[in-house]
């Protein structure tokens, strides 16, 4: 049978979701604990693979075992032999031809800024202390310019393997709780650092170095190199994954934190 995942996790002390040796990762803190449960070994395949420092509130993963077990026995039991820094929040099992990857139809990730002249303390991890004043109007501004059907060449990290730069945006949204400036970005695929390098150049436009039309000429050049910065890993978090309905994959409804 095959078995479905939502799982949430901090990604600080990981060195990214995928398998690695001789460093740690989610992929085998979460297959360790469900081989654990089904005894025997457990492969999985996820939704989204996160780089190092980045954390999740519903990244969805799916494995296929010759044991049955109540969904309720998944959560739970692979729960009690995962780290603190992860858990299993929905089990239950899925469609043959369920794929936590290819099934997807979008994903959704939220960077989160804290905008104070003071770093952060109780939010080191979670989100990125910004001391310079950012004009949120401005960046609302550059947002729109994002959406739709793009090459996205000069928003990828230099390593970047993807065999196509093109991606489309359907979601792209600034807003301001405070001292914090969220950004929320829904995309049916995203290519490695894309969403901090977007994140890199709003920024850079919310400060008044840069105009929005700079946008523009991104997209339209595809230079890294011409490109923003890529902000750090810790404020960004996969939030989403949006499943067609007939294969019952709930999300959570969570805050900007």
């Amino acid at each position: 049978m095959r078995c479905a995942l939502v799982i949430e996790y901090d990604g600080s002390g990981f060195n990214g979701w995928q398998h690695q040796p001789a460093a740690a990762n989610v992929q085998d803190c979460v297959e360790q604990a469900l081989s654990r449960v089904a005894d025997h070994d457990v492969k999985t395949v996820c939704a989204g693979r996160t780089d190092s420092g980045v954390h999740a509130l519903a990244q969805v993963v799916h494995f296929d075992t010759v044991v049955e077990r109540p969904a309720h026995s998944w959560r739970l039991g692979a729960n009690t032999h995962l780290p603190p820094s992860i858990s299993v929040v929905w089990a239950g099992a899925v469609a043959d031809d369920f794929n936590a990857r290819f099934s997807a139809r979008e994903r959704t990730y939220r960077y989160l800024i804290l905008n104070r002249s003071s770093r952060a303390a109780v939010e080191q991890t979670r989100a990125w202390s910004y001391p310079q004043c950012l004009d949120v109007r401005r960046m609302r501004e550059a947002a729109p310019l994002f959406l739709g059907k793009h090459d996205f060449s000069a928003f990828r990290a230099a390593g970047c393997q993807a065999r196509t730069t093109q991606r489309t945006v359907s979601q792209l949204e600034v807003d301001a709780h405070g001292d914090h400036v969220v950004i929320q970005v829904a995309a049916n695929a995203f290519l490695q650092n894309m969403v901090r390098i977007i994140t890199g150049v709003l920024v850079t436009i919310g400060t008044g170095d840069r105009e929005t039309h700079w946008v523009d000429e991104l997209l339209n050049h595809g230079d890294r190199t011409q490109g923003g910065v890529t902000v750090p890993a810790c404020g960004l978090s996969l939030v989403r994954v949006r499943y067609p309905e007939e294969y019952g994959i709930p999300m959570p409804v969570s805050s900007f934190m």
